[in-house]
């Protein structure tokens, strides 16, 4: 099973991007595609389009072009459900010791990541930034 991972702005920032891929590695996922990219507006509008309307779609956007992204298609048993569980709570205060969110992330926008939520959400994410 396939999923999509993507390490946000702050984590890329402060230069852990390294260090929360190879947490993830550790974890049993395997890397199938990766790219470092910076997303325009129109771009992340796309991506988060099933957001728009809500209070923090402006937020959002604005936070996702702000910097350099790495995208991560991965690969695991149980993929989508296990690496929501690795990343931990959108809100890092709410999160598990140990998880992503919780070690790198400071609030539910800059949380350092982000993981496709379904295995039907993860399909159309691969695919909209693995297009073949």
């Amino acid at each position: 099973m396939e999923t999509l991972f993507i390490i946000k702005p702050d984590a890329v920032g402060k230069g852990v991007a390294a260090l929360i891929t190879k947490r993830i590695q550790e974890k049993g996922f395997r890397i199938i595609d990766s790219k470092t990219l910076k997303l325009s507006e129109q771009e992340a509008g796309e991506f988060y389009s099933i957001h728009k309307g809500k209070p923090f779609y402006d937020e959002l956007v604005d936070f996702m072009t702000s910097g350099e992204i790495v995208v991560l298609r991965l690969e695991r048993e149980d993929a989508v459900r296990y690496l929501r569980e690795v990343v931990g709570a959108t809100n890092p205060s709410n999160a598990n010791p140990g998880t992503i969110r919780k070690d790198f992330g400071t609030s539910v926008c800059t949380n350092a990541v982000h993981a496709s939520d379904s295995d039907e959400n993860a399909k159309r994410e691969i695919a909209f930034f693995f297009k073949k």
